[in-house]
């Protein structure tokens, strides 16, 4: 059985935004370059690696800029049932 992790919306936020700011280190992009090729303003990829506050649609083009769109494409695809009522539930 996996491990449970416990932390909260605002920890799961920041660590998303610290691999972003990862990914576009190891490509060697600057926060304006970044900026410039997603369409997202300065601040807001800003106040995203240091609060991971952004929109849904900000964190879209910074994906799509950094090459990353298929992790959003993937995200929820194999999410397991938990229950056996949303295995039924699903095929009604």
């Amino acid at each position: 059985m996996d491990a449970l992790i416990w932390e909260t919306a605002d920890e799961l936020d920041r660590k998303l935004a610290n691999r972003l700011r990862g990914i576009r280190k190891r490509r060697k992009l600057s926060q304006e370059q970044l900026s410039q090729q997603s369409g997202v303003s300065l601040g807001s990829l800003k106040r995203f690696e240091q609060t991971g506050q952004i929109s849904l649609l900000s964190l879209t083009k910074l994906a799509m800029a950094l090459e990353c769109e298929d992790e959003l494409r993937n995200l929820f695809t194999e999410t397991p049932y938990r229950t056996i009522e949303e295995v039924l539930h699903e095929q009604t």
